[in-house]
């Protein structure tokens, strides 16, 4: 089982200044390859304080430099909010850089208040996306491409830096419609998917969901490899976990703001976290997710691989103003005992 870290890079308040918030976000990164995670991932968002990293693909060029093994991913470019021509030359840098750790995760975006300052449409998000990722994969796999589409026209054109990875990077696609899984599988990519704050019966419905995806393309559900985001943390300190808790829902309430274009601010910036019907209580978050001690969260997490089989666990670490120190100590202590528990489980039920 691989393990990875997702960053978001989220700011709760002023109380944090956002260059903290960044070299926090790349300590955790540089720290989780000294833990043995496999792969880091960074988020990309825009205008608020949801997510100070603007481009994930500057995130994995620069820790590419402070690193050597971890594999270095964007969960997710928001490839409507590109111009896919100058992407494609920057996923060749961030690749190169990286000697070919590049892991190239792909989403069409969900938030309205990033599109609009940005001119575009949000309710055109997955037909940009599908026209934009078909001309990254030309642009990947073909020296010269030409494109005609509905949103760009591009005359024959060389992208003169090109990726280390042959013939591309591997890419992820942030998957949350049976569409974009169904793409996922017809083309070769990796699946990027998320349970929320949810537990066993949402993990289950997600596996169906990716099972018939698969399927309807007349492919194995083992064709694409899966990552599952995850909030879990492990602890006998009542305080820190409903620290970590308190940080997960702050963020949770503002992705569900953002996605419901309710989002509010007093400032134009920091986003006012606001209760809603959707929050869970932190007792019912404990429930549902890997929280608890450490043999709780590996026979959790143990659970849900059995229901999902997915082949990698991001677990969400730079959350809101959750304390720094405290944070790398969780990540030394996945690669000290969860991880190396739950493969040697793994592998026992394997043999």
């Amino acid at each position: 089982m691989e393990f990875a870290t997702f960053i978001l890079g989220a700011q709760r308040g002023y109380h944090q200044s956002s260059d903290s918030v960044i070299r926090n976000s790349i300590e955790q990164a540089v720290v989780s390859e000294q833990a043995g995670f496999n792969t880091a991932w960074f988020a990309e968002h825009h205008f608020n304080n949801y997510c100070l990293v603007p481009s994930p693909l500057m995130m994995v060029a620069h820790c590419a430099g402070l690193t050597s093994t971890i594999r270095l991913g964007t969960a997710v470019c928001v490839l409507p909010l590109y111009q896919p021509q100058r992407l494609l030359s920057e996923i060749g840098f961030a690749d190169v850089v990286a000697d070919g750790r590049l892991e190239l995760g792909v989403g069409s975006g969900y938030q309205q208040f990033e599109f609009e300052r940005f001119g575009v449409n949000v309710d055109e998000a997955p037909a940009v996306f599908s026209e934009y990722l078909d001309i990254l994969l030309k642009g990947l796999n073909q020296k010269i491409f030409e494109h005609n589409g509905q949103y760009k026209k591009i005359p024959p054109t060389a992208i003169s830096l090109r990726t280390v990875q042959k013939p591309t990077p591997p890419i992820w696609i942030a998957a949350a419609s049976s569409r974009s899984m169904s793409r996922a599988y017809r083309e070769g990519h990796n699946l990027f998917v998320t349970a929320f704050h949810n537990g066993l019966e949402t993990v289950s419905t997600l596996r169906e969901t990716i099972e018939k995806a698969a399927a309807s393309e007349s492919k194995n559900v083992t064709d694409a490899k899966i990552s599952l985001l995850r909030c879990c943390y492990a602890s006998d300190d009542e305080a820190e976990i409903n620290s970590y808790l308190d940080n997960a829902r702050f963020q949770r309430r503002l992705s569900e703001a953002l996605h419901h274009r309710r989002q509010q601010s007093h400032d134009g910036y920091l986003l006012e976290e606001t209760p809603t019907r959707q929050d869970l209580s932190f007792e019912t978050m404990r429930e549902n997710l890997p929280i608890g001690s450490v043999n709780r969260v590996i026979d959790r997490l143990l659970e849900e691989m059995d229901i999902l089989k997915p082949d990698q666990i991001a677990i969400q670490t730079q959350l809101g103003d959750f304390d720094q120190k405290t944070m790398l100590r969780q990540i030394e202590l996945w690669g000290d005992k969860i991880i190396p528990a739950v493969n040697k489980s793994l592998g026992h039920a394997g043999g």
